[in-house]
């Protein structure tokens, strides 16, 4: 049986979370604050799970994830020595997502207690920094994990602080290449991941794999292996060394993975395939651009168009100026037919940009 524990107060959760990775209590369930879950079973292999932890459901149905003591462990381990030793972290990621138990998982591992950012108003930067200033009057290393568009506020307001951490992980959505550029030149250590659930959270920091993962491209698509692999999902075990990934990547000329999203967001139009990330890529580069999202929406004539939401920031850059970034940088099969401009992106799990209802916003 799981474990059904409330993420906050995460005192508690923590607790839970330290007996089934000593193997001295059930697997743990983290639910959203008065989620109303009825547990259920855990029988055979299943039962060697410490954690049930759902998908963000981006490629569909939510499924149930099983990851065991030793690949969150084994995930832990590899994180800090990635980053250059066990240390101390802040919590600013929901704990019933796997980039938020990880933070708490990487904290027992190390011995450490970690800080907890109040979320239940929504993410503030004036919180964060309180709370990172806090973590940063202890012992080092520091560390913490954010989500893009965690990023670009605290840039806008708390550089100075942020520069203060060890490592700070980045995932849970593409991160916009010059909101990186940004960062890195402000001194901010930041770490891209790229990973999921089923691999106890990121296992491919900047491009390369943690230890002893492995990774190959089958077709275009990701797949990973290694001893941070789950068990399974409930009622489906996982039987080769591979998960296959929704994801499509490629290696770039230095041998670091770049992952091109995923296969299901392909756009097809007019026979052509268009990676929406290569559009998104070239219209953030545009000044006066600060989030896009692209995606496929049906057309009579094409199958498909390009469609791009944009947020912008300070001037807003005309749509011929947008649209010619994309012919110069991806090519004219690429260049957006529908464009919108948006206040801010809709946003789901963890903070990752929700493609479904922005391509419900063109209607």
């Amino acid at each position: 049986m799981a474990d059904v524990v409330e993420a906050v107060p995460v005192p508690l959760l923590l607790e839970r979370l330290r007996a089934a990775l000593d193997g001295t209590g059930p697997a743990v369930l983290p639910v959203a604050a008065g989620a109303v879950v009825e547990p259920t079973p855990l029988d055979g292999w299943e039962r060697d799970a410490a954690l049930v932890i759902a998908t963000s459901g981006s490629s569909g149905t939510p499924k149930s994830v099983l990851l065991s003591a030793a690949a969150l462990r084994a995930s832990a381990e590899a994180t800090h020595a990635r980053l250059g030793g066990a240390g101390r972290w802040l919590l600013a990621l929901p704990a019933t997502h796997i980039a938020g138990v990880q933070v708490l998982v990487r904290s027992l591992v190390a011995g450490t207690t970690p800080v907890v950012l109040d979320l239940a108003p929504g993410f503030r930067a004036s919180t964060f920094l309180d709370a990172a200033r806090r973590l940063l009057a202890t012992p080092g290393p520091h560390y913490t994990a954010l989500v893009p568009t965690q990023l670009a506020r605290l840039l806008a307001d708390g550089v100075d602080v942020l520069r203060s951490f060890d490592g700070v992980l980045l995932g849970g959505a593409a991160t916009p290449l010059p909101l990186l550029e940004e960062a890195r030149a402000a001194g901010v250590r930041v770490v891209t991941t790229y990973g999921m659930s089923e691999t106890s959270g990121g296992c491919v920091y900047d491009g390369l794999p943690l230890d002893g993962v492995r990774l190959r491209l089958a077709r275009g698509r990701i797949e990973l292996a290694g001893p941070t692999l789950a068990l399974g999902y409930r009622g489906e075990r996982f039987t080769g060394p591979w998960f296959r990934t929704g994801d499509l990547g490629q290696f770039r000329p230095d041998g670091t993975l770049e992952v091109l999203g995923r296969a299901d967001d392909m756009i097809v139009t007019g026979g052509e395939k268009v990676p929406p990330v290569l559009v998104e890529r070239a219209m953030a580069a545009v000044s006066g651009v600060r989030e896009v999202c692209v995606v496929g929406v049906p057309d009579a004539e094409w199958g498909q168009v390009v469609a791009a939401a944009v947020v912008t920031t300070g001037e807003a850059p005309t749509e011929e100026t947008l649209r010619a970034a994309v012919r110069e940088s991806v090519g004219r099969t690429a260049v957006p037919k529908r464009l919108l401009f948006l206040k801010e992106l809709p946003t789901r799990g963890p903070g990752k940009v929700d493609r479904a209802a922005v391509a419900r916003s063109f209607g």
